[in-house]
Formats: C-alpha cells, sequence, structure tokens
C-alpha cells in the first residue's frame, strides 16, 4: 500500500460524516464529539477565511451542540470587546435590534446573516433555559472601542465633569483610531488611558455615591478596555517577529480576555477566531498564536479546531491595505494542499480527531501527521491576483487537534 493510500485509509477510518451543516438539525453525528472533549474547557473553532459561510453554519451548529449537549455557557469571539458587551446584553434578554448590534461589532465579516442568526438563537436559548444554562456573547479583541469611550465619557459628565472635559480629546482619538494608527514610543495615548481608568478606580465610592454603583463599576469595565485599546493603537503597524509587536500584543491581549472569562465563571468556552489564532503555533513572522498561548496555560483543556475546505467562493477585501466592499473570490483543488488530502480521502463534509490515533498509525501517516505540509489561509484582505496561489505552512497535528472539513464554500451573505 502506497503512503498516499495509507494516509486516505487513516483519514477514512476517523473521519465522523456531518449530515448536516445547518443548526436546529439533530445531533447524531456529532455526539463522538462528547468524548473527544472530554476534560476540554475551551475549543477554538476556526476559519481558512472569513467569508465561508458553510464555516459560519457548522461553527452555529457547533456551538448549539455544545452548549446544550455539553455544558458549554460561553462564545468568545474575534470581535470587538467593547461592542460585544451589547450583543451579550441583548442575548441576555435585553432590549435593542439585532442586526444594529450584530453590525456595529465592527467587523464587516461578521455583519452577515449567519451571524445574525446565531445571535437570535442564543437569545432565544437563553429564553428558555435556566439562568446557569444560559450561554455568553464575549468579544475578545480590544480594538475598536468607540462604545466603551462613549460610556466612559457620559459617566464622567455625571460624575466628574473637570475630568470629562480634561480627557475629552483622548477619548475621541480611541473611538475612532485603529490598531498601528498612532505609533508612538512615548505611549502617550497607552499612558492616559491607563491614567484615566487608575482614576476611575481610586476614586470609584465617591464617583458611584453621585452615580451608582453599577455605573461605577461598568465605567470602569470600560475604561480597561481602553487600555488595551490604546496598547495597539499606539504600536507600530509594520509586522515584527517580535512578543511586543502589535499582532503578538494583540494574540495575547485575546488570550488574557479568554482566560478572564474561563477563570471568571469556571465554564467551558467556545472561542471563534481564524485558524491563523486558534492554532497551537505561530502566524505571520513568528508571532505567537492566540491558540499557542490558551494551550501553554491549559494544555489538553484546550482543543483546536481547524476549519478547512475544498473548493468554491468565499468573500474578503480586495487587495491587501483595502478598505473597500467585501467581493466573492473563487478558488479550486490544487493538489499540494491538506485540503487537497482531505478532499481525496472522504467525500462530503466531515470532522476528523487528530489525537490519540497518531500511535499506532502506519508512519506515513505519523510523517504526514507530524511533517511540514501546506493549507490555505485567507484574511479579511487578499491579493488581488495571486491570492489563488497563497499557501501557508502547516504541520497538522502540531497546529491543530481536529480538523472539520467543508467539501465546496459559498460566500457569506451579508446584512442589507
Amino acid at each position: 500500500m502506497s503512503d498516499s493510500d495509507e494516509i486516505t485509509r487513516w483519514l477514512s477510518a476517523r473521519a465522523l460524516p456531518l449530515t448536516s451543516l445547518t443548526a436546529g438539525e439533530p445531533y447524531e453525528d456529532l455526539r463522538p464529539l462528547r468524548e473527544v472533549l472530554k476534560g476540554v474547557r475551551v475549543v477554538g473553532l476556526g476559519e481558512s477565511t472569513h467569508g465561508t459561510r458553510e464555516f459560519f453554519l457548522l461553527k452555529h451548529r457547533l456551538l448549539e451542540f455544545l452548549v446544550r449537549e455539553t455544558g458549554f455557557r460561553a462564545l468568545a469571539m474575534e470581535a470587538s470587546e467593547s461592542a460585544a458587551l451589547a450583543v451579550d446584553a441583548y442575548v441576555a434578554g435585553g432590549a435593542g435590534d439585532a442586526g444594529r448590534l450584530v453590525s456595529r461589532l465592527d467587523f464587516w465579516t461578521w455583519r452577515t446573516r449567519e451571524i445574525l442568526a446565531m445571535v437570535e438563537w442564543m437569545r432565544e436559548h437563553n429564553r428558555t433555559v435556566p439562568a446557569a444554562e444560559r450561554v455568553r456573547f464575549v468579544g475578545i479583541d480590544p480594538q475598536r472601542c468607540a462604545d466603551s469611550a462613549a460610556a466612559v465619557g457620559t459617566f464622567l459628565e455625571q460624575a466628574a465633569p473637570a475630568t470629562a472635559e480634561s480627557v475629552r480629546e483622548s477619548l475621541r482619538v480611541l473611538a475612532v483610531s485603529r490598531p498601528g494608527a498612532r505609533p508612538d514610543p512615548a505611549r502617550r495615548l497607552y499612558e492616559e488611558a491607563g491614567e484615566l481608568a487608575g482614576f476611575l478606580e481610586e476614586h470609584r465610592a465617591r464617583l458611584a455615591a453621585r452615580t451608582s454603583p453599577e455605573a461605577a463599576d461598568d465605567a470602569i469595565r470600560h475604561a480597561r478596555i481602553l487600555v488595551r485599546c490604546a496598547d495597539l493603537i499606539t504600536l507600530p503597524l509594520e509586522p515584527d517577529p517580535g512578543e511586543e509587536s502589535l499582532y503578538a500584543v494583540r494574540d495575547r491581549h485575546m488570550a488574557e480576555a479568554v482566560d478572564a472569562l474561563v477563570d471568571g465563571t469556571g465554564e467551558r468556552v467556545a472561542v471563534w477566531a481564524h485558524n491563523g489564532h486558534i492554532a497551537k503555533g505561530t502566524y505571520g513572522a513568528g508571532v505567537p498564536a492566540l491558540g499557542s498561548l490558551l494551550h501553554a496555560r491549559h494544555g489538553e483543556a484546550y482543543y483546536a479546531l481547524g476549519l478547512l475546505f475544498g473548493k468554491g467562493r468565499f468573500r474578503a477585501r480586495r487587495g491587501i491595505g483595502t478598505t473597500g466592499p467585501a467581493v466573492p473570490h473563487r478558488i479550486g483543488g490544487d493538489g499540494r494542499s491538506v485540503e487537497s488530502r482531505l478532499a481525496a480521502a472522504v467525500p462530503g463534509d466531515y470532522l476528523v480527531d487528530l489525537r490519540g490515533g497518531e500511535a499506532q498509525a502506519a508512519p506515513a501517516v505519523r510523517e504526514w501527521l507530524r511533517g511540514p505540509g501546506l493549507q490555505r489561509s485567507f484574511g479579511a484582505n487578499v491579493p488581488r491576483f495571486t491570492y489563488r496561489f497563497h499557501l501557508a505552512p502547516l504541520v497538522p497535528a502540531q497546529e491543530y487537534d481536529g480538523l472539520a472539513f467543508v467539501a465546496k464554500s459559498t460566500c457569506s451573505r451579508p446584512l442589507a
């Protein structure tokens, strides 16, 4: 038997075929995951593109299963930590228009009908279960903090007008600036945000007496978000392999947010982010990924599930660094990637667990799992003409604990 046949046979034997990608369908095909995820506290749900409808559908379905069948109680999403607070309040039963709240997460990638449907499901689930079984929606990305700047400004207008006037310009800058927008070796904006948070914490009792304890605590929470946001704004945008680069700091903040959620609630958490973030290694110029930090903290209690697709279409912005609309991109089979191997091994959509089956596998399988390979990886932007040829390095069992393969990708559907 050839090496290729050995790998195909191993994948076929371990594959869990998916009977549906649609949320609300019976879970019989997913029930083996109960054993796979035994002892796991944090599951990373990845995606090789930010614009594949099937990824969003499958992750919604997986979230339903994790919540209803295995006791997960939070979705930590690669979305604005600041704006996600309103979505969390909505899924807990609060007022608001779900479409507007999803759009205000301020990432075009999540401004889709698929994400809206998931948020509406979370709200309905929470409406029908006891408080202990409710699920939270938590943003873990500190960038884009307009809501927090507005909340702190409003609180200070009521509780400390003189301070409100002195920080007005800093809050305006924080509300509109993006990561890397104001690189500053002196880190003045970051220092100012820290001083503001310190002021609110130090004078909490006095400020709460002028408003309410709840209002003071909420302002402190928003102020801490502003500190993390300012951290990214004042770092240079240029890629740097160092652990203090903007990209490394961003992933570190996201990992700390997940850890705080796990430690603060004791609950199991699903993390929704790009494959590059949930993987257990590095990306770009050697940036330690969110998943590598979670793995270092939680060990085998962190499970990284990468999502890959065979061929089809996905949405992304055309051109690196552009801010225009996301448009469809098409890609077919390439014959060199892990995706091509997965497509040839098992027809249709399926999951495969990469843990536990390696020791008894044939040498060719172990070499494939632990040897260098290639995968597709597309972010919010892709090169105009060469994206079809882009393949990123991958060691399958080193980066991921499991893979979900979708045979055909179609474009996510933007909200009107």
